[in-house]
């Protein structure tokens, strides 16, 4: 199931998955026939993977029913053209387990877990939690730490303990924005653990320390060009890979400019993908910050409709 180097199979997917939103429609309803066109049009551009009721895909605000709807469904519309990685993670063990086992019924490729947010966790309490769930799936795990919003960081011991001990964790999102710590990552569990950049001005340079892809919020925007960047470094093309990199961080900056998914959904509304609306307590996009980001997307290339 994951990495050939450390002799436990396969990754769950080298290049650029993309951290997909949930459309919604007028009245706040999930609008799974909208979902339904973006993933066509993730996998027709060539995205590696999809990952689905993220951060991005707004899971804090579903009810629990949306969450494992918008999973079920993304797995069955998907039909395994590409791998699926279900965000069942949770500060509470119990509703995570309980999740991550639904996921992996419905026929999930694999879990993303974000560490507890809120009432955080030690680093032995970090390893209690994750241990717990991965004991309780058969499915490859992708650990996300983004301490940023959690306000707890997965240490890079705590990491290589969890790769050593529990088979099925293979991977690590890694949203730190502490490329020193992401070194001290790859150094340590090298071979037994596959990095994915969790952030889309880290590409190259996690890559670089041995990263496999992204999971990817500008791959909503523009997945060919997201899944072109991982792959030319991934297929020993450096310096394309590098120029690719440094031409998105305009647009990229632009898209965190507020907090993710705000926008994120603006940018694919002035496309024309009418995803709809943000759940309070996320709120429409700034006028000021939508200018920026229009420009942004202008000078990248974009289409606006």
């Amino acid at each position: 199931m994951r990495t050939a180097e450390g002799g436990r199979g396969m990754a769950i997917f080298k290049g650029a998955g993309v951290a997909i939103v949930t459309p919604m429609k007028e009245n706040g309803d999930v609008n799974f026939e909208k979902l339904g066109e973006i993933l066509e049009e993730q996998i027709a551009a060539g995205t590696d993977a999809v990952i689905i009721c993220g951060t991005t895909g707004e899971s804090s605000t579903l009810s629990h029913e949306e969450h494992m709807e918008t999973i079920r469904y993304t797995i069955d519309k998907v039909n395994k053209r590409i791998p699926v990685v279900a965000g069942t993670g949770s500060n509470c063990t119990e509703t995570a387990i309980m999740m991550s086992q639904e996921a992996e019924r419905m026929g999930a490729d694999g879990l993303l877990l974000v560490s507890p947010y809120y009432n955080k966790a030690t680093q032995k309490g970090l390893i209690a939690h994750y241990t717990a769930i991965a004991n309780s799936v058969k499915l490859p795990i992708i650990l996300y730490n983004i301490a940023g919003r959690t306000g707890i960081n997965i240490e890079p011991k705590t990491l290589l303990y969890l790769a050593e001990n529990v088979e099925n964790i293979v991977a690590v999102k890694e949203a730190s924005g502490n490329i020193s710590q992401i070194a001290d990552v790859a150094a340590m569990c090298k071979g037994k653990l596959d990095i994915y950049s969790g952030n889309d001005d880290q590409i190259t340079p996690i890559m670089a320390l041995g990263g496999i892809g992204v999971i990817s919020v500008l791959s909503n925007i523009a997945p060919k060009y997201t899944h072109d960047l991982a792959m030319s470094y991934l297929n020993g093309d450096v310096q394309k890979s590098c120029e690719m990199q440094l031409k998105a961080l305009p647009l990229v900056r632009a898209l965190f400019c507020e907090v993710n998914p705000i926008p994120v959904k603006a940018a694919m509304n002035l496309m024309g993908k009418e995803v709809g609306p943000l759940r309070m307590p996320l709120t429409e996009m700034e006028e000021e910050h939508k200018e920026t980001l229009k420009k942004a997307m202008i000078d990248f290339g974009l289409e606006l409709a």
